[in-house]
Order: structure tokens, then C-alpha cells, then sequence
């Protein structure tokens, strides 16, 4: 059995799941950054922004809180648009 993953493209050599995506947000409202801190809090924060000024947050299904440094509509283009890797990943149980 093969597992297939569409990946997205979070900047700087960074990906994550694009199904498991549920949200990508601007962080400067005081709701998200309310979000960010609850989520560092709760060890549900995941910084892939390099160092650099966090420009999106991404909120996943499982309720994980990514922050990255490109702009929430070329993340956003991405995702819609499709542009994204395949992967595929063989079950260990097979």
C-alpha cells in the first residue's frame, strides 16, 4: 500500500501537509496573536519563518500553529492553484 501526500510550499525549503490545512491567516490582528501565544503555550507552535518576520499563520486540522514568512495570499495562491509536491510514502506495514 502507497501513501500520497500533495506537500505545500511554505517558503524557505520548508512544506507541510496541504490537506491537513484548515486556515492561512494574516497574524496582525490581536486574535491571531492571542492564537500564537495559546499555541506556543500549549507546545502547538511550529516557527518556519527562519528567523524572519512572520507574514502568515497557517492553522492545521490537528490544531498545530505554523508561522511563516511569506505573504498569506502567495501561500494561499499556492494552495489553490496546486502548486505543490507529491510524494509518495510506502505503508511500513506492507
Amino acid at each position: 500500500m502507497t501513501w500520497r501526500y500533495k506537500l505545500l510550499n511554505i517558503g524557505f525549503g520548508n512544506t507541510i501537509v496541504a490537506d491537513r490545512v484548515v486556515a492561512i491567516v494574516n497574524p496582525s490582528s490581536a486574535p491571531m496573536k492571542r492564537l500564537r501565544e495559546e499555541a506556543k503555550t500549549n507546545s502547538r507552535l511550529v516557527d518556519a519563518s527562519q528567523g524572519r518576520r512572520t507574514r502568515s499563520i497557517i492553522i492545521t486540522d490537528s490544531n498545530h500553529v505554523i508561522l511563516s514568512a511569506i505573504q498569506t495570499e502567495t501561500i494561499a495562491q499556492r494552495l489553490g492553484a496546486g502548486i505543490t509536491t507529491k510524494i509518495e510514502e510506502k505503508d511500513p506495514r506492507c
